[in-house]
């Protein structure tokens, strides 16, 4: 049974009266403000003919923009970044007094790199995005079901630390 507080049933103060509002009819502004429909066929019309000629007549431009070269320069780095992450975290002795802390920056650190970079849709394909993805999902999932002091198994371990190698071979093929 789920009891209120009295201070919730009673009103501290008396509702006010609702003002009346006077409406006006305005249909005569609304009807002059509308274009006479030969007029809006017009300027449509002008609006086609303006935008075919202005994508028709432009030369296309294919070459990629400096700001791809420079985002996936920061990709390559920010994934090192993560790689050197998870690669320490996991193989610090479960008696080291930082685990707790280091767990809790590559899960800072994993959270912002997954944000990052998984809208990017030039980057989904990628085998070094799949793989790190992957080993990330693999550590985050463990902490969170075990704690951030439990070690993790062996075959997990050896998985994860595979999953890094082939992404660090991939990063430096450019895949």
């Amino acid at each position: 049974m789920i009891m209120s507080s009295p201070t919730l049933l009673t009103p501290t103060s008396k509702p006010a009266a609702l003002l009346a509002v006077k409406t006006k009819t305005v249909t005569a502004a609304v009807a002059a403000a509308e274009p006479p429909p030969q007029k809006q066929t017009l300027l449509r019309r002008q609006f086609l003919t303006l935008s075919a000629a202005t994508t028709l007549g432009a030369p296309l431009i294919v070459s990629t923009p400096a700001a791809f070269a420079s985002s996936d320069e920061e990709y390559v780095k920010d994934t090192e970044d993560v790689i050197n992450k998870v690669r320490t975290t996991i193989t610090m002795d479960k008696e080291n007094p930082n685990v707790a802390t280091a767990v809790a920056e590559l899960r800072d650190v994993s959270n912002t790199w997954v944000a990052k970079y998984r809208r990017e849709k030039a980057l989904l394909g990628r085998a070094s995005f799949r793989d790190i993805y992957s080993a990330l999902n693999a550590v985050s999932g463990h902490y969170i079901s075990f704690g951030p002091t439990a070690p993790i198994p062996a075959k997990r371990k050896a998985r994860i630390l595979e999953e890094m190698d082939s992404a660090e071979k991939a990063l430096s093929r450019g895949r």
